[in-house]
């Protein structure tokens, strides 16, 4: 039997990974995935580890009012409100969509300044300022928060095990950052799936997942592989002429709520 095996969640864009029990879904996610971000204070850029690999080891935990509190080693914790109806509007590229969302202020800013160290702004995403997803998958009106593409991704354990057994050691699953993790298939079965159930909330699975340098960092640590594992193994047998394909992307239809345990439907 399918089934959902771990949940994970991360309120800030490239920070460290929420493990959850259970968790809710809005048009968007998971309730308050990668609804903020850290963005270059004068271009309006947005970072990631793959050029901050420090942000590895930033932990943003989200509260229920939507706020965040940041912490970090040798770092004191800062709790961040969710920016009100007044909040200054900032300018912000991610990727190729611009737009202007709620800046979290300048007490904020110092702080993420500091760790990052240069000049960095700490921005928020409210639903009626999302993106759409990429355009050619899936539907006009589905939206995404600050995700690279889609609301969420979908690993196979069993797509995992292969590659760590290929390299020879275990490989951590937060390596590549997914949402869900599904027991119970064949490696690489997702790769098949367009539709499927989990609970209550159906979701479509629409596009795989090119998987990038953000791969080759160690979770616990912010160090990169020096081999180049996992990605220099993916390139092997998971390359494909959009990239190198790890994982599936997802946007659900509807809200709901996800558990650890709850069985998987293949619908399609």
């Amino acid at each position: 039997m399918l089934r959902l095996s771990a949940l994970y969640r991360y309120p800030l864009k490239s920070g460290k990974a929420e493990t959850l029990a259970h968790i809710g879904l809005d048009k968007l996610g998971l309730d308050g995935d990668r609804r903020w971000m850290l963005v270059d204070e004068a271009s309006g850029r947005f970072l990631t580890q793959r050029a901050v690999a420090q942000m590895s080891q930033l932990s943003a935990l989200w509260s229920a009012s939507g706020g965040l509190t940041l912490s970090g080693t040798g770092r004191p914790t800062l709790e961040v409100a969710l920016p009100g109806a007044d909040a200054e509007l900032r300018g912000v590229t991610i990727w190729r969509d611009t737009l202007r969302v709620p800046d979290a202020g300048d007490e904020a800013a110092r702080w993420v300044s500091d760790f990052i160290g240069k000049p960095t702004r700490l921005v928020q995403v409210p639903l009626e300022r999302a993106r759409t997803t990429a355009a050619g998958y899936g539907k006009d009106d589905d939206q995404v928060a600050f995700a690279d593409g889609f609301p969420l991704l979908l690993i196979g354990q069993a797509s995992l095990d292969d590659l760590s057994q290929r390299i020879g050691r275990p490989m951590e699953m937060l390596r590549f950052r997914p949402n869900l993790v599904i027991e119970g298939s064949e490696a690489f079965a997702e790769d098949g799936w367009k539709r499927i159930r989990i609970g209550d909330v159906e979701l479509r699975v629409v596009k795989s997942c090119s998987r990038c340098i953000l791969t080759t960092i160690d979770p616990a640590t912010g160090e990169r592989s020096a081999d180049r594992q996992p990605l220099a193994t993916l390139e092997t047998y998971r390359k494909e002429p959009d990239g190198v394909m790890f994982g599936q992307n997802l946007v659900n239809d509807g809200v709901g709520r996800l558990e650890i345990g709850m069985p998987v439907t293949i619908l399609e």
